[in-house]
């Protein structure tokens, strides 16, 4: 009897096993057939409509105009070793950072700072660069390069859903910014809000 009971759990393991083994099998071969791949024209046409069709905009009036629609927190660059950009496009020094993430007023932080920025819209500091694309007067400009964009663009900036997000990700440094895929146009400003 022993030799019985020791085949039938042997047995007994192996089916369980390859029952898993089936399920899991099955399981992978339908989702893989079901997915439908990401590249299809259409999902990059909704991206589009989706994003850029409707980013929120920033105006002068967005920050204090009046008393019902004042800021209480403030996003920030946060990389910056000593400077910091807000989204209402304030710079000031890492250490005039309030706990709300806003550049505290009382400092006198540079509002729309061109300071290292050329006549084509590529700066030096990141910073200056996010806080030069923050302007009001910048909407057209921006809103012609996404509709000029090539659609790997849309893709990557699929997730922008303001003008202060898609000023923090223009001014990374791109493959525009580049030559030769290993150096850069111009070093002394390789931070750019405009196609160059």
């Amino acid at each position: 009897m022993m030799p019985l009971t020791v085949i039938t759990r042997f047995v007994r393991r192996k089916a369980v096993l390859f029952c898993i083994f089936f399920c899991s099998l099955c399981y992978a071969i339908i989702s893989f057939l079901s997915d439908t791949p990401f590249s299809s024209g259409d999902d990059i046409d909704s991206i589009k409509f989706k994003n850029f069709d409707s980013l929120i905009w920033h105006s002068d009036q967005d920050d204090f105009g009046n008393s019902s629609s004042k800021l209480t927190t403030c996003r920030n660059s946060v990389q910056g070793m000593t400077l910091v950009v807000d989204d209402r496009g304030y710079v000031c020094s890492r250490f005039h950072v309030l706990p709300t993430g806003c550049c505290d007023q009382s400092k006198n932080p540079v509002r729309y700072s061109c300071d290292t920025c050329k006549d084509n819209g590529c700066c030096s500091i990141y910073e200056n660069c996010v806080s030069c694309c923050m302007q009001p007067n910048k909407k057209e400009l921006l809103q012609g390069m996404l509709r000029r964009a090539p659609d790997t663009f849309h893709v990557v900036f699929a997730s922008i859903t303001d003008h202060y997000e898609l000023c923090l990700a223009k001014c990374r440094t791109s493959s525009l910014s580049v030559q030769h895929e290993n150096s850069y146009r111009d070093p002394s400003a390789k931070h750019c809000y405009n196609d160059v």
